[in-house]
């Protein structure tokens, strides 16, 4: 065993002569050609050890309800929702200098964490990021029920997002007050088109509005079978008997999600696959009331976000690769 080590050794140590001889007899441009061809196939080797494809369990259009893309679990769902924001953003800055997006509560904002990873931490132009509500709860900013709370624990202290684009609500006044204040700030927003407007009504057109979906197929805080939901000329409104506490909350009407450039729903959990599927496929006349039913844009466009709980209950045929 011992004169084998010692073989081996002295195998090694001609090899290594050999070849400091042949390499001094080596051209430097074919060492340049030789160095270069390592460099290449060690970062191969690298990249192919931690590179690893991002699955989709499903990604399909739907023939009424826009674009599907439905994931194994909540990380890929997280990872390929982030990487779609960060497209939209790019888009928007480069088209109007800004991305004006409005946001939900929820489980959405842990969803959107990997916006304060890298890549997206330093590659998304966050200065140029414009943050709205698409409802919020009428409670004190720091109050747990927050939406802004929610948020800028979970996003906004994280990136940076120059806080004068942070647009939160006057946590001061009442439900009603504090919609019309809203409102009115959208409004001067619009006239400046940092907000830019729908080019078929006077509704502001948001960059991307996303949204969650409650078990009820409500989404921001528009309820099923509440008047709300028949608003058609105010952009922000307000109720006072949320069927989830806290009672008092200021959301955005149906005519403004529906005027969006995108509007990304993001669904998780087998508690919401009824729902989805009440809201997305061909059920027949007794849903069309359903909430989440009602977000059609007009002009933009819309995508679902789901896993493979939330889709569990989806109608295959209905949609198509």
């Amino acid at each position: 065993m011992c004169n084998g080590n010692r073989g081996e050794d002295l195998a090694f140590q001609r090899f290594s002569l050999l070849f400091i001889y042949k390499r001094d007899r080596i051209s430097s441009v074919s060492l340049s050609i030789f160095i270069r061809l390592l460099l290449c196939l060690c970062f191969v080797t690298i990249i192919g050890c931690t590179w690893k494809p991002r699955r989709m369990a499903h990604s399909g259009v739907h023939k009424d309800r826009g674009e599907l893309r439905i994931h194994e679990n909540l990380d890929e769902l997280g990872t390929d929702l982030a990487e779609y924001i960060a497209e939209l953003s790019e888009a928007s800055v480069k088209e109007r200098g800004v991305f004006a997006i409005a946001i939900s509560g929820g489980s959405l904002i842990g969803l959107m964490g990997k916006l304060c990873e890298a890549p997206y931490n330093k590659t998304v132009d966050w200065a140029k990021w414009y943050i709205f509500w698409a409802d919020e709860r009428v409670v004190a900013k720091t109050h747990a029920d927050s939406n802004y709370k929610l948020a800028k624990d979970g996003l906004l202290s994280k990136v940076p997002i120059v806080p004068s684009h942070v647009n939160s609500i006057n946590d001061s006044v009442s439900a009603e007050e504090a919609a019309d204040d809203y409102e009115f700030h959208v409004r001067q927003l619009v006239k400046t088109r940092t907000i830019n407007v729908s080019d078929i009504s006077d509704c502001p057109k948001f960059d991307l509005i996303l949204l969650g979906m409650g078990s009820d197929g409500h989404v921001a805080s528009l309820f099923p079978n509440h008047p709300v939901l028949d608003e058609k000329d105010e952009w922000v409104t307000f109720i006072t008997d949320s069927p989830k506490s806290p009672p008092e909350r200021i959301t955005f009407t149906l005519p403004v999600i529906n005027s969006a450039s995108n509007v990304v729903m993001v669904v998780t959990g087998e508690s919401k696959a009824e729902a989805v599927h009440l809201a997305i496929d061909d059920v027949g006349a007794d849903c069309l009331s359903l909430p989440a039913r009602l977000v059609q844009p007009t002009k933009g466009k819309l995508a679902w976000f789901l896993d493979k709980l939330a889709a569990s209950k989806l109608d295959g045929s209905q949609f198509s690769e």
